[in-house]
Formats: C-alpha cells, structure tokens, sequence
C-alpha cells in the first residue's frame, strides 16, 4: 500500500474517532484535532480556555507534533504547567497542501504513538 494511500486511511480512520468522541455529528477539522494534542498535551482537560489560552495550546501541539521531525525541542514546563520548546531548524516554505499532509502526517504519527490508531 503507498505511504499516500495509508496516510489518508489512517487520517479518516483518526478523524472518525476523535469526532464520534468529541463531536456532536461534524467530522473534526485540521484545527480542532490540533487543539485537542494541545489540551492533551498540557493534561488540563477540564478548564475553560481563553482565546489567546486556545491559541497557545495549539502552539503547543504543533511544537509537539513537530518535534520528531526536528523543528523543535521541549525546554520545560513553566510554574502553570505549561511546556515550552525552542526552535531547532525552521521550518521550510511549505504550500498550503503540503503545510496540511505534514501536519496530517504528524498527527498520525502521534496517534500511532498513543495507540490510538492503527
């Protein structure tokens, strides 16, 4: 099976799961799967976020999605609880479509990490 083919598989398979879950009957987009690694990531599940709090947790997510492919690396956890990375390598000019496969693709990566998915 192409790389491209079982991306989108896992990717629908992903999207499925975590919509049925957190959803009321809409599939989840590229961003709302986002926030949820950020509030996963921060392991605050059940608080109210601000916009600029849904914002930073997003930034979290994307710094972890991002972090096996080298683009950034964990420093610490602030006194809130709060992780922080740094900037290792910047991140190419990427398109539209391939800033969403990378992202897509991080995001499988990390679900496949959890167990999540398949």
């Amino acid at each position: 099976m192409s790389r491209d083919i079982q991306l989108k598989e896992r990717w629908e398979q992903l999207v499925d799961k975590l919509s049925n879950q957190f959803s009321q009957g809409e599939d989840l987009d590229l961003d709302a799967i986002i926030y949820l690694i950020g509030v996963q990531e921060l392991g605050k599940f059940h608080e109210t976020y601000k916009k600029d709090e849904k914002l930073n947790l997003m930034h979290i997510a994307i710094c972890r999605l991002l972090e096996p492919y080298g683009y950034y690396e964990f420093e610490f956890f602030d006194h809130d609880g709060w992780p922080h990375y740094k900037v290792r390598e910047e991140l190419p000019p990427l398109k539209a479509g391939e800033q969403s496969v990378l992202m897509k693709e991080a995001i499988v990566n990390y679900f496949l990490e959890k167990k999540l998915i398949e």
